[in-house]
């Protein structure tokens, strides 16, 4: 039998997504001995969020990474539009965003997860730590001082003057501590899956809109990342009536796959994300923050997922670099101001996301016919070459974009 060891280290991360393996990156970049906990063997996981917006890329410039970041296989998108009745709109234009890099880079996340990884273990303080889950906190007093895991050695209990949970909507260390965030409603689901793209497609991330649908395609190189948007709740249902039942609906709103849909054999090719959207109240307790999606939920609306969880790390890197160059742990204070520094990107870009949804997509849910037309306003809104860079800008840079201190 193992005995439990015991390690101690400046801060602990628990979680490894683009939240978690950026902030280690980060804090072993600046000199401290940073361990992150990853319960899985790997990075590889499908369908999990694969934008990566000029604001992260931003960040990799600035750390001299960049580069060698688009040394990797991508691809390059440079407009978003969707297809409304007869008529194709342009809605974002990302040419004149402020940014070295005027696109958003498709990357599969494991990719860029491995990408900041491999650059981390550069520094000795970074210390990734696959097939070790986090299983509760330990508590010195009312302070959190670190986590107890299981790992390939067996128990193992990491010892911190901070522990940042970046553990995603499910946080272990959100139950652990018996935190729950407040939901903000998303009256949709979203259905995952791939279908094969041609040369002559469409080269850019668009969507079509029909009777009670919405179908997005991200263009992936060699295929389409396709997402079929539903009623919150509903995919039972539309499960029981079986895939073709699926293949049939997805033909009548984007007819462009018709000929290829069928490429979808089974519901194992089909994956579900239950959409939500929540915030904590607080992202902190003595000991313990969190970031990304274990402090704030986000819709796939706009696909900022990974970049607002980058955004979430660079800052809270900022604040915590200085703090750990004294002995001894983190204030409460400190804690407090990575959140109000991340509260108004976060409240701005939820509250906008909550919007599309209520105005937008409900509506289009509850749609019994398909739309001829775009609607008028619409059409004239986006025939403006500046209308179409303020949703680039908001979708590629953000509320309030992070640098590298």
């Amino acid at each position: 039998m193992n005995e439990q060891r015991t390690m101690t280290v400046r801060a602990c991360v628990v979680g490894g997504g683009p939240a978690g393996i950026m902030l280690g990156f980060l804090l072993a970049r600046a000199g401290h001995a940073v361990a992150i906990l990853e319960k899985h063997a790997d990075f590889l996981r499908d369908f999990r969020g694969d934008t990566v917006h000029p604001s992260t890329m931003t960040v990799l410039d600035e750390l001299g990474l960049l580069d060698e970041f688009l040394k990797r296989p991508h691809s390059e998108i440079r407009e978003i539009g969707g297809q409304i009745g007869a008529d194709y709109v342009r809605v974002g234009d990302f040419s004149h965003v402020p940014a070295r890099t005027k696109f958003l880079a498709i990357m599969p996340q494991w990719d860029f997860l491995n990408f900041v990884s491999e650059n981390g273990r550069a520094y000795p303080g970074f210390q990734l730590m696959m097939q070790t889950e986090a299983t509760g906190v330990i508590r010195d007093g009312n302070r959190i001082a670190g986590i107890s895991a299981n790992g390939p050695g067996g128990a193992l209990e990491v010892r911190a003057d901070v522990v940042v949970a970046c553990d995603g909507r499910t946080s272990t260390i959100r139950n652990a501590v018996g935190v729950r965030p407040r939901d903000l409603g998303a009256p949709m689901d979203v259905l995952w899956m791939r279908i094969s793209r041609r040369p002559t497609d469409r080269n850019a991330a668009f969507g079509f809109i029909g009777a009670g649908t919405i179908f997005v395609m991200i263009d992936r190189g060699d295929y389409w990342q396709c997402g079929y948007v539903i009623a919150k709740g509903s995919a039972q249902e539309l499960r029981s009536r079986g895939i073709e039942s699926l293949c049939a609906e997805i033909s009548t709103v984007a007819p462009v796959v018709a000929d290829r849909v069928k490429q979808l054999k089974s519901w194992d090719d089909v994956k579900l994300l239950s959409v939500a959207v929540d915030r904590l109240d607080s992202w902190f307790m003595p000991g313990l923050l969190f970031i990304g999606d274990a402090a704030h939920a986000m819709s796939p609306v706009g696909g900022i997922g990974i970049n607002l969880a980058v955004q979430d790390a660079v800052a809270t890197a900022n604040i915590l670099t200085p703090a750990l160059q004294s002995p001894g742990p983190v204030g409460d204070d400190v804690l407090a101001r990575v959140q109000r520094r991340r509260t108004y990107p976060t409240v701005m870009t939820q509250a906008l996301q909550v919007q599309i949804q209520r105005r937008v997509i409900a509506s289009v849910l509850r749609s019994k016919e398909p739309p001829k037309h775009a609607p008028l306003g619409l059409r004239v809104l986006t025939s403006i070459p500046g209308f179409r860079r303020i949703p680039a800008y908001l979708i590629g840079i953000g509320f309030r974009p992070e640098h590298v201190g």
